[in-house]
């Protein structure tokens, strides 16, 4: 597979205390939800090539969750036609790298990989906790969507050694709270071996061992973001992987330094 790198990482949470402990969230700007970089036209092309031969892997949706999907598709479009990058003019969109997509608003998921870089997870509201009723996660890190399906919040990070009960508590809030056009934003970082963006392990398969000391940082910027109409919370990833060499001199010293 390619290797797909960003110049730099933007955003290292470990440099800042707010951020750098559970669960880290800050506000941000809609104009600032969706992000592209230049990783952009390699994302997408990964992301094309694992719909084609691993779409069950990376896609699944409840049908009670179609609806939130389409919203979720025409709240982006909304966005990207705000952008100076994209051309968005009814259902043809004309990407920052050139390529003119069709938008399908039959497969709201499918058409939102060619899109963005973000993967993208819808939660509805069942009971007491959100659940996981939908999903576009090309990009995992260490875990499998086929497990975290059609279960609620606390099922899906049981396996997070950092995921207390009252980790558990403080995140279902966040998404109880979340509201239309407010987005909160958290990160994560962590360094790998190996830069493959594609990385699904099921709860229990021991990661495997590599030689070498990890060269690259890994680091998920993350968003949570209620749809206005179905109620649906949207939490989205944006994925850097960065050669530990090109983060700057000050975040490898934070680094080290928060070890």
């Amino acid at each position: 597979m390619p290797v797909i790198l960003q110049d730099s990482l933007p955003f290292a949470p470990w440099m800042q205390a707010a951020t750098a402990r559970l669960p880290g969230i800050q506000p941000i700007a809609m104009a600032d939800w969706v992000q592209v970089d230049e990783a952009y036209g390699a994302q997408l092309d990964e992301k094309a090539r694992l719909l084609a031969h691993q779409r069950e892997a990376v896609l699944a949706e409840a049908p009670d969750a179609h609806a939130a999907s389409g919203e979720l598709l025409a709240l982006v479009l909304e966005q990207l036609g705000r952008r100076n990058d994209f051309d968005v003019v009814g259902d043809h969109v004309v990407r920052p790298d050139g390529v003119s997509t069709l938008v399908n608003r039959d497969t709201p998921l499918e058409t939102l990989a060619s899109l963005v870089q973000e993967d993208v997870a819808i939660l509805m509201k069942d009971g007491d906790e959100h659940v996981l009723r939908a999903a576009l996660i090309c990009f995992p890190a260490s875990w499998s969507l086929a497990e975290k399906i059609g279960r609620p919040l606390a099922a899906i990070h049981a396996p997070v050694d950092s995921y207390a009960p009252q980790m558990a508590r403080r995140v279902q809030r966040l998404f109880d709270a979340s509201r239309a056009g407010k987005p909160l934003m958290r990160a994560n970082a962590l360094r790998y071996v190996d830069p493959e963006l594609f990385q699904p392990r099921r709860f229990g398969d021991a990661k495997p061992i590599e030689p070498g000391a990890p060269a690259f940082m890994r680091s998920e910027r993350q968003t949570i973001l209620r749809l206005p109409k179905t109620g649906a919370v949207v939490f989205t990833i944006h994925t850097y992987v960065v050669a530990w060499g090109d983060l700057t001199d000050a975040q490898r010293a934070g680094w080290q330094a928060s070890g």
